[in-house]
């Protein structure tokens, strides 16, 4: 039987993961793992979701004992939440994911592993791949490179991974009955258009990001889970690396403009976008957010579905 561990379970992409390994492959045995520091789905359908912290490397081999692969997507994901908590950033992005790999390491299990396009920080060409140059605007950036690193290193000679270089985030899903969703550009300026609040978009507005839903984030590491067991079992060893993201990479205001014409035309409310000064200086300030997924599309045989028109509408009409 295989055996699929996935760490932070309870999250944004975790319970996704979960949800859809679980509705595709019945037969496997699923080990769902989080410390509950955001995330708060304790059961997807028949799989509990166990308390366990990455940064305490014996626990943490104990509930991943017997794993053929291992979804790492634990993290302190928030640039601000790293910012805010520096230590508790490198403890658990730094530390706990050589943990992960280690446990990889003497076990040979399989690693899948994301981290953000905040690796590259300013892009200087288009469209962007993960063979750039890894210059991180923010400590956020910073501990995802560290974690990259390190897991180039276990799995050289001793075990199959896929590292992802990830988008950005937008959208909900459901588990349960209850609405999974998470603070992101779209889904933040959604929630104030239905609160009646002004949009706020930091200057100059322009900044584009490439945005990618997260069921369809979700799919590609289900995808790569697969693709990992029959590498695993045919002896693989080393890192590939994918880029997942959509073909739309609209500016950050752009985007508000959008939600402000759809809550009009589908909930006749008129909606302010305001232009704010900018507290970060570690943000990515480009024009242009073009990203090169072919190596998903052609090894994994992944596609982004959702667009952000059409979500965006979703989100605000939902019950």
């Amino acid at each position: 039987m295989t055996h699929v561990a996935v760490t932070g379970a309870a999250g944004y992409i975790g319970s996704r993961v979960v949800y859809q390994l679980q509705r595709d492959h019945p037969d496997w045995e699923l080990t769902a793992i989080d410390n509950f520091y955001l995330g708060d789905i304790r059961q997807i359908g028949d799989v509990e979701v166990d308390h366990v912290d990455i940064r305490h490397r014996d626990q943490l081999e104990e509930a991943l004992a017997g794993a053929d692969v291992v979804l790492h997507l634990a993290a302190i994901s928030g640039v601000d939440d790293c910012e805010d908590h520096p230590d508790l950033a490198y403890e658990v992005n730094v530390v706990g994911t050589n943990n992960v790999a280690w446990f990889c390491k003497k076990t040979g299990a399989a690693l899948g592993f994301p981290f953000s396009m905040a690796v590259i920080g300013d892009p200087t060409a288009f469209p962007i791949t993960v063979e750039m140059e890894r210059d991180p605007l923010n400590w956020y950036g910073r501990t995802k490179v560290l974690g990259e690193s390190a897991i180039e290193d276990f799995a050289q000679d001793a075990f199959p991974a896929h590292l992802f270089m990830v988008s950005n985030l937008y959208g909900g899903h459901e588990i349960d009955g209850t609405e999974v969703s998470k603070g992101t550009v779209i889904n933040f300026f959604v929630n104030r258009a239905l609160a009646g609040e002004p949009l706020t978009v930091y200057e100059p507005g322009t900044q584009a990001r490439n945005f990618v839903h997260v069921k369809d984030v979700a799919n590609a590491f289900c995808l790569s889970v697969e693709k990992l067991v029959k590498e695993r079992a045919a002896g693989v060893t080393g890192v590939q690396k994918f880029e997942v993201a959509s073909d739309e990479d609209p500016g950050v205001m752009e985007v508000a403009e959008l939600v402000q014409s759809i809550a009009g035309e589908e909930l006749g409310v008129d909606v302010e976008v305001k232009l704010v000064e900018n507290p970060r200086s570690g943000e990515t300030m480009v024009e242009e957010f073009g990203v090169d997924t072919s190596a998903v599309r052609d090894r994994l045989g992944w596609e982004s579905k959702q667009s952000v028109q059409e979500s965006i509408r979703e989100l605000l009409t939902r019950p």
